[in-house]
């Protein structure tokens, strides 16, 4: 019992996940108004800028937690758990940053009505992902392991309206697309937006497997 409590216990993880999902959530508004604002150079950067912040500013919590999992010996849940969960979240922004750069540097003539709804459905996803990633440390509560999984289900949800988007988007590109410059940046822009969606279904699998051993 007296070498249990000299064990370093827990940490801040689920504070620190909680945090790096408001980032994603700061990322996601910032994309959504630049490609809201696409047409004024000014205000694509700016908000392209924001971006890029919010990501760095996750990248750092993703190495806090990192270097939390190595002195910790006792973590909330399995560590594997954090380990993959923290990635995937980090994921969620790498690829955010890079669909706001590749708008930039490719110079994309307009963003589409397609590129719009991608982007809608993403951050609708990535705001679900922060909404069940805050529930993590009140698991052992039945209806809010309930409410968990209902997020869960909705971000499976819009990431299969994700791929319907993607499938239209990508045949309406292949058939009236006649500019193939501009066909191979849209086709590169829908294929990372869809990939958001992606990679918050895999932070919704994430939270299903640990309610499951939680409850």
């Amino acid at each position: 019992m007296f070498f249990g409590k000299l064990l370093p216990r827990e940490g801040n993880f689920f504070e620190l996940i909680d945090q790096h999902g408001a980032h994603i959530i700061e990322g996601a508004h910032a994309f959504m108004l630049m490609i809201e604002h696409y047409a004024d150079p000014g205000l694509r950067e700016k908000y392209a800028n924001e971006v890029g912040h919010s990501e760095r500013l996750a990248d750092r919590i993703t190495a806090e937690i990192h270097r939390l999992l190595h002195k910790t010996f006792i973590t909330p849940i399995d560590r594997e758990q954090i380990h993959g969960l923290i990635n995937v979240m980090d994921d969620i922004l790498d690829l955010l940053q890079d669909a706001s750069e590749t708008l930039l540097l490719y110079d994309v003539r307009e963003v589409t009505p397609e590129v719009l709804r991608l982007g809608e459905l993403s951050v609708k996803c990535c705001e679900r992902v922060r909404h069940a990633v805050s529930l993590l440390p009140k698991l052992s509560t039945p209806s809010v392991a309930e409410e968990a999984i209902k997020a869960c289900e909705e971000i499976d949800r819009l990431e299969s309206d994700a791929d319907r988007v993607m499938r239209a988007a990508m045949s309406k590109l292949f058939r009236e697309e006649t500019d193939v410059r501009e066909l191979i940046k849209l086709k590169a822009i829908y294929e990372l937006l869809e990939s958001i969606t992606d990679r918050c279904e895999d932070v919704a699998n994430l939270i299903e497997g640990v309610v499951l051993e939680n409850s």
